[in-house]
């Protein structure tokens, strides 16, 4: 028996492809282009924007005849217990393979924004905790583990991370991502997309590109961005993901930038993606993002337009079912209004993916090999650790922090008896779960109440709501006062509950007018605050939230974004002092509900001034963080640029200017050292100031960073390779440049508390960089001297 070129996996893929395009019809060619969403509600709250008006019926079996492009979260439509998903999934590959002439699967995929978004799945802490840790490495080791889950199970591609940098925290995702600076965006993401693709799965880096500069943060909002907001703040996470972490996918965002919506963009899906990055996978649609360009944008007047629109800026792929790419599309390619080129080249780029996942090689199966245990001990024990590690400690004046073992503690507040409090609106139990009340959570989540009450067995804790997260009833108030005053301390837990489209307080489409904790809860604070019992806040949220009204009135306050199904031990090992508290922020924490949008990325204008009234400047800064030791930062060094001999740098003052090249590289080291109690870790913070540009720069903007654990007394070395790549910007022209002058290199413990200042000059030519550029700031650690 004779094997197909197609088949044979001693061919290069694109020979493979190429053989296999040119033996399939119009038809088949188009049913690679596509998703289907079996089991979508068609009534009722969905979990997509639209998506009751969007679904339609089909006829399965006529429909797979031609074959399937993908299959739209077979896990993460209804609670389904693993194994009999697993089950059934392979089935349905089974069935699609055997349908069609060439026996091609489809590549099915799911969402993994905190962990696989499936009934009994581990639920890890959502990414703006992720941010929060400072830690990488800790970050690719989860999304390894999310991604072995996935392929246990037999998923193909996995719908995260979310790259997008928060411009604006009253935006209902800012839960869904790393944080509002791109150098930190950009490195955590990137370890995620490694973790991901480590296991073999496709990473989908979403949502390319603008859609958190959404105009008032409103969801699906226009997009007003600048060419250089853009360029410097938007596109480089992007980048870090694909030339660092390897992403095999991108998805279009919904929103419009400047009237242009993403899903119809050349420039930026093929242009910029393609043409300049040298991205060879594929890009998807967001789901319903090629018929919105009809309904929603109005740049369309037909299903066929819109998917012409989108076939022609670069959307290889439909989601999450069929509506434009199907009929309308074929229709229209055999009345030549739409070529078929067009549809060539999107297919060849999905069936080389499919080549690369094994989907077209004849020993292919789809039944899964190996146990399946999607919230193993394992993954339990990566979860408690991420989470302790994301915990922030924000205040902590007069050292109430720990608490005493035998003390009494009042805890009140509406997130601290509720396990949903840990989760984000991606959780299963959030996003899917909360329509199912009837069936199990499927995973076990320890509160708050209950984490503390084993925390601290000989305390003697009493519990109150004292209010619900939204109801704005304060009848419970008078019930939180007499529980906080038997006590030595006020434990007040109080957040966000998580939703999709107005269903909760933070998430998708759970957008806000201004910063002010949610319902009631801010009175509730006021009130526990007046009875004198020392009150320690507890946050457990999905943005920021305004704190400066309570500043000198709290004992302590502790933020946990959405710590997920561990988070209530890590919080009260945080309380108890188990947990020596190393998170940092990774969004800022404002004064005041209003005086927003603000980030700390403010060039002069963005910052106080006499030209206002309004004081944007946060009470907590970006990358701040306490613990309950201290370190002392010492023996600063400048390092040498390249080719300078050793001992050149000796009898040079400590801050004296230094004169290196535009394409040198230079070190700055610091020695940390552990001076307190007990072991801990500290964020060592690398920003840069550009005292005078031809455009307006941020004050400052992280360029690197790097997380040293020490025990008492212990110190180490940590040196940070400063290139003058990471000084660039788009200038006024649009080009990325590299600016002779001078620069101030930044070592910090936040945006704003600064241990030491190195002035360097950059000399010579101005270099033009194009996108192969310097893009991360190397650290390493050693011996202290």
């Amino acid at each position: 028996m004779t094997t197909a070129p197609w088949r044979d996996p001693a061919l290069p893929a694109e020979a493979r492809v190429d053989d296999l395009l040119a033996r399939m019809t119009l038809e088949e060619k188009t049913a690679q282009l596509y998703g289907v969403w079996v089991g979508a509600a068609t009534d009722g709250d969905g979990v997509a924007p639209n998506q009751v008006e969007m679904t339609s019926e089909y006829d399965w079996d006529e429909l797979i005849t031609h074959g399937l492009g993908q299959l739209t979260r077979s896990f993460g439509s209804a609670p389904v217990d693993p194994a009999l998903g697993a089950q059934a999934l392979a089935r349905a590959q089974r069935r699609i393979a055997e349908a069609g002439r060439f026996g091609i699967p489809a590549v099915a995929h799911e969402e993994c924004l905190a962990g696989f978004t499936a009934w009994g799945a581990t639920a890890y802490p959502v990414p703006l905790a992720w941010g929060a840790t400072f830690d990488p490495d800790l970050v690719e080791e989860m999304a390894h583990r999310i991604g072995r889950d996935l392929t246990s199970v037999g998923v193909h591609q996995g719908l995260a991370p979310v790259l997008d940098v928060v411009r604006d925290p009253r935006w209902g995702r800012v839960e869904e991502t790393i944080g509002e600076d791109p150098y930190l965006v950009g490195t955590i993401g990137a370890a995620y997309v490694r973790g991901l693709e480590s296991a073999g799965i496709i990473a989908t880096l979403k949502h390319f590109a603008g859609y958190a500069s959404s105009a008032g943060a409103r969801n699906l909002a226009p997009v007003r961005a600048g060419v250089r907001e853009f360029a410097d703040i938007t596109l480089p996470p992007f980048e870090f993901a694909l030339r660092e972490g390897g992403a095999r996918s991108v998805m279009a965002a919904y929103t419009d930038t400047d009237g242009v919506p993403a899903s119809s963009d050349p420039y930026l899906l093929t242009e910029l993606l393609r043409d300049q990055w040298q991205f060879t996978g594929t890009v998807v649609s967001d789901y319903f993002g090629v018929g919105f360009l009809e309904t929603l944008h109005r740049v369309a007047g037909t299903k066929a337009e819109a998917a012409h629109a989108a076939l022609a800026a670069g959307i290889d792929v439909e989601l999450p079912t069929l509506r434009c790419y199907g009929d309308p599309l074929v229709e229209a390619v055999r009345a030549n209004v739409i070529p078929e080129s067009l549809v060539d080249r999107a297919a060849a780029r999905v069936l080389r993916q499919k080549c690369e996942l094994g989907l077209l090689d004849e020993d292919w199966t789809p039944e899964p090999t190996g146990p399946i245990d999607l919230d193993s001990t394992a993954n339990r024990v990566l979860a408690r650790r991420l989470a302790e590690e994301s915990v922030v400690l924000l205040s902590n004046p007069d050292g109430l922090l720990p608490l005493a073992p035998d003390t009494r503690i009042a805890v009140v507040g509406p997130r601290a008896a509720d396990a949903l409090a840990m989760l984000g609106c991606y959780s299963f139990p959030s996003h899917v779960g909360i329509n199912h009340p009837d069936q199990p959570m499927g995973i076990e989540i320890p509160t708050l109440l209950e984490s503390l009450r084993t925390e601290l067995p000989d305390a003697k804790v009493t519990f109150t709501e004292g209010c619900d997260t939204t109801d704005p009833d304060t009848s419970g108030f008078a019930e939180a006062v007499a529980r906080s005053a038997e006590a030595d301390v006020c434990v007040a837990v109080l957040g966000d509950r998580a939703g999709l489209f107005g269903r909760g307080t933070s998430g998708e489409g759970c957008d806000v007018g201004d910063l002010q904790l949610p319902g009631v809860q801010a009175q509730l604070l006021d009130t526990l605050t007046a009875t004198g019992t020392p009150v320690v806040l507890v946050l457990l949220t999905g943005r920021p939230y305004a704190l400066g009204r309570w500043h000198d009135q709290l004992a302590a306050s502790v933020q946990a974004f959405f710590p997920g199904e561990e988070g209530g031990p890590a919080v009260a090992g945080v309380l108890s002092g188990r947990v020596n508290p190393s998170g940092r922020l990774p969004v800022s924490v404002p004064q005041t509900p209003g005086g927003q949008p603000w980030t700390y990325l403010q060039p002069p204008l963005g910052l106080a001034g006499t030209v206002s009234n309004l004081d944007p400047t946060p009470l907590h800064p970006f990358g701040h963080g306490l613990g309950y030791t201290d370190f002392t930062w010492e023996d600063v060094e400048d390092g040498k640029k390249d080719g300078e001999k050793d001992g050149e740098k000796e009898g040079e003052k400590e801050g004296a200017e230094t004169e290196i090249g535009t394409d040198d590289s230079y070190d700055v080291s610091v020695t940390i050292r552990n001076t307190g109690p007990r072991e801990g870790t500290e964020v060592v913070q690398l920003y840069l100031h550009d005292p005078v540009a031809r455009v307006t720069r941020p004050d400052v903007r992280l360029i690197g960073y790097h997380r040293v654990t020490l025990p008492p007394g212990q110190a180490r070395r940590i040196t940070f390779t400063f290139h003058p790549d990471l000084s660039a910007f788009t200038d006024g022209r649009g080009q990325r440049v590299v600016e002779p002058g001078a620069l101030e290199l930044r070592l910090g413990s936040s945006s704003t508390n600064t241990h030491h200042t190195t002035h360097i000059t950059l000399t010579g030519q101005e270099r033009h960089l194009g996108p192969n550029r310097q893009l991360r700031c190397d650290s390493r650690e050693t011996e202290a001297h």
